[in-house]
């Protein structure tokens, strides 16, 4: 009878932990918030592949031009010029180091620039972190519902 309490309660802690860790996953929905207004600009879905953490805008609040038209990233160089801006990788590369990911590459699809990045979790919320040299710019993202 005990081994079989014991077996239970460690499953169940188990399960718990697990939860625990997906819970705090970067992986998922988030939403990118104008720092002046507060209003939500996109939502991006970030996800994993071979290792690497990757993030694409899957929506915007105003995702067409004056024309009617899907926007598209001009400013953008190489295979992301001209490309429509839902859809777009705008995270690539992040590899995991401690409790970050770092390494990789943030494109800013209003200008076309492409940053340095790092990115984090602070208590509910995503740290996004681009940099140029020794100088960065952080954006907090919100988990998208």
């Amino acid at each position: 009878m005990l081994t079989r309490c014991f077996c239970l309660g460690l499953l169940v802690g188990i399960l718990y932990a697990d939860l625990a860790l997906a819970s705090e996953s970067l992986v998922g929905k988030w939403n990118t918030i104008d720092e002046k207004n507060g209003k939500v600009t996109s939502e991006v879905e970030l996800y994993e592949q071979a290792g690497k953490l990757f993030g694409k805008i899957i929506s915007l609040p105003e995702p067409n031009d004056k024309e009617g038209k899907p926007k598209r990233c001009t400013p953008c160089t190489g295979d992301d010029k001209d490309q429509p801006v839902v859809g777009l990788v705008i995270l690539k590369n992040l590899s995991p180091v401690g409790d970050r990911y770092k390494n990789g590459t943030l494109l800013d699809p209003d200008d076309g620039k492409i940053y340095k990045g790092e990115v984090w979790l602070d208590g509910g919320t995503l740290k996004v972190r681009g940099y140029i040299g020794v100088f960065f710019r952080t954006q907090t993202w919100v988990r998208a519902q």
